[in-house]
Formats: structure tokens, C-alpha cells, sequence
């Protein structure tokens, strides 16, 4: 790769890392459930109306919308509002490449063989490390949550390829208008409509700057960017860059929210990343599994 692309890329898994800070930040300011339901509004407006809907069938963009917004978005934030740690939730939610692997396998006929089983053991082994960890100093509920979340990025991640998208671009931004509604019914239920109320009319800069860095920055151009990445190199030589997103995500989280890292959770970090290293694969179906963050 070019240095300056090997810059964007790393500029990518960066906002991608810290992105986790600022949902904290959303977080603390929104019920997480109204807080995703405002997350994909702004990301799929204005752009909606300038691209258009891409030549898909509607179950797929449908599917993956519920998959990817009310399952993966809506648990992690949830998970991180019930006290996961953003940094944990970070390198945790990396698991969803074993949960994709698994359900390729069920659904796609791939096999999982050689050095990809290896390392999907290898990650998972990292994953019960920071059970341990998060078992012994953190609210179990949260963890589990965010694992939830990653099964469901699987689930997104195998729905996407399936219906492969000839512009990824806009089948991501077509798909984040389905999530919208069942968000908001969901948080009108569960979270109720006078903590809503209450959320909006408060909103301060910080709360906006939260949904429109979420919405925008993380996921319009940094997908953007990943984008025309993939569109000029090999997936093969892309997809690593994925792997710094826990390292920028830990790391910003230990420096702006004072986070800790203990010895378990270091020793979670080099199992998982290490893990999803050798059970990545390699080649073109990348390309139809790179979700924003």
C-alpha cells in the first residue's frame, strides 16, 4: 500500500477505536436504545435521498439493518450502558469474526480448517480470559450483552455477503434506515417516552457532537474511506488494519475515561487480536463483510 493509504487505514481503525469513547460519552446523555434509533437517522439522512437504493433485494438490506442496528448497536449499547467498559467492549466485540466464521460455515457451506481453526481457539480463549477478568471486577450483564452483540455483527456479516452489494457505500446507508423505527418503538417500551422527552430537551453539544461524530465521522467517512481502500487494494491487505480498532479503542479509553488494564485483560487483548490475526481470511469475501464500527 501507498504510505498515504497505509495512513488512511490507520486513520480509520483510529476513529474506529475512539468511536467507542464517544458512544460513552452518548451514553451518558441518551437511554442507549433512543441513542442508537438517533445514531442510524443521522446516518442514513440527508444521504438517503442523494444515493440511490441499491440493486439488492429488500430482505437483504431488511435483514441486515435488524441484524447489524436493533441486534449488534442495540445490545452493545445497552451492554456498555449496564457498565461495560468501552475499551473491554472494544476488543470483545472483535469475537464477531468467530461467530461469523461459525455461521458461514452453517449457512454459506465454508469450511473452518488449518490455521482458522487454530486461531478462532486461540480467540476464544481470549474471550474466557476476559470473562475471568470482567467476572471478578465488572457487571457480568454488560459483558455478556456485548458478546450478544458480536454473535449479531456475525449474523449482519453473512447477511451482507449473501447479498452482495455491488456498492457498499450505499447498501450501508439504505440499511440504516431500517433500524429507526424498531429502535424507537423499542426505547418508547422499554426505556419510556418521558426519558426520551427529557434526553432530547437536554441535549447539550457534547450529546449532539456524540450521535453526528457516530453517525458521520464513524460511519459515512470512515466507511467511505474503507471503501475506496478495499476498492484499490486486495481485502487481504486491508483487513489487517482492522485489528489496531481494540488497540486505538483500549487505549483512547485508558487515556480519556481513565480506564485500567489489568493483567487479565492485557493477556484477553493478545489472545483475541492474535486469535482473529490467523482466523481472518483472506481474499475477496472481506469485501462484503466490512461493516462500520
Amino acid at each position: 500500500m501507498r504510505p498515504r493509504h497505509t495512513l488512511l487505514a490507520v486513520l480509520v481503525a483510529a476513529v474506529w477505536g475512539v468511536n467507542f469513547v464517544v458512544i460513552d460519552v452518548g451514553l451518558d446523555r441518551f437511554p442507549p436504545l433512543l441513542f442508537c434509533a438517533l445514531r442510524f437517522l443521522a446516518s442514513a439522512l440527508p444521504a438517503v435521498f442523494f444515493v440511490g437504493r441499491p440493486p439488492v433485494k429488500w430482505r437483504w438490506i431488511i435483514g441486515v439493518g435488524m441484524a447489524l442496528g436493533v441486534g449488534k448497536f442495540g445490545l452493545l449499547f445497552i451492554g456498555m450502558h449496564a457498565g461495560m467498559p468501552a475499551g473491554l467492549s472494544s476488543l470483545v466485540l472483535q469475537i464477531q469474526a468467530v461467530f461469523t466464521a461459525l455461521l458461514a460455515t452453517a449457512a454459506l457451506g465454508e469450511r473452518v480448517r488449518g490455521m482458522r481453526a487454530v486461531g478462532m481457539a486461540v480467540a476464544l480463549a481470549g474471550i474466557g480470559v476476559a470473562a475471568v477478568d470482567e467476572g471478578t471486577s465488572g457487571p457480568v450483564l454488560g459483558f455478556v450483552l456485548v458478546v450478544a452483540a458480536a454473535a449479531f455483527w456475525g449474523v449482519s456479516n453473512v447477511l451482507t455477503r449473501k447479498a452482495a452489494a455491488p456498492d457498499a457505500f450505499r447498501f450501508v446507508v439504505w440499511v440504516s434506515t431500517v433500524p429507526v423505527l424498531p429502535l424507537l418503538v423499542l426505547s418508547l417500551v422499554f426505556e419510556g417516552p418521558g426519558a426520551d422527552a427529557d434526553a432530547l430537551a437536554a441535549t447539550d453539544w457534547s450529546g449532539a457532537g456524540s450521535v453526528l461524530f457516530v453517525a458521520w465521522v464513524s460511519t459515512v467517512l470512515a466507511f467511505g474511506a474503507w471503501g475506496h481502500l478495499l476498492r484499490t487494494y486486495d481485502a487481504s491487505a486491508v483487513a489487517p488494519f482492522s485489528l489496531l480498532v481494540p488497540v486505538f479503542g483500549m487505549s483512547s479509553s485508558a487515556l480519556l475515561l481513565g480506564e485500567g488494564m489489568s493483567t487479565l485483560r492485557w493477556c484477553a487483548a493478545v489472545l483475541l487480536v492474535g486469535g482473529i490475526g490467523l482466523a481472518s481470511p483472506a481474499g475477496r469475501s472481506l469485501k462484503r463483510c466490512s461493516i462500520p464500527r
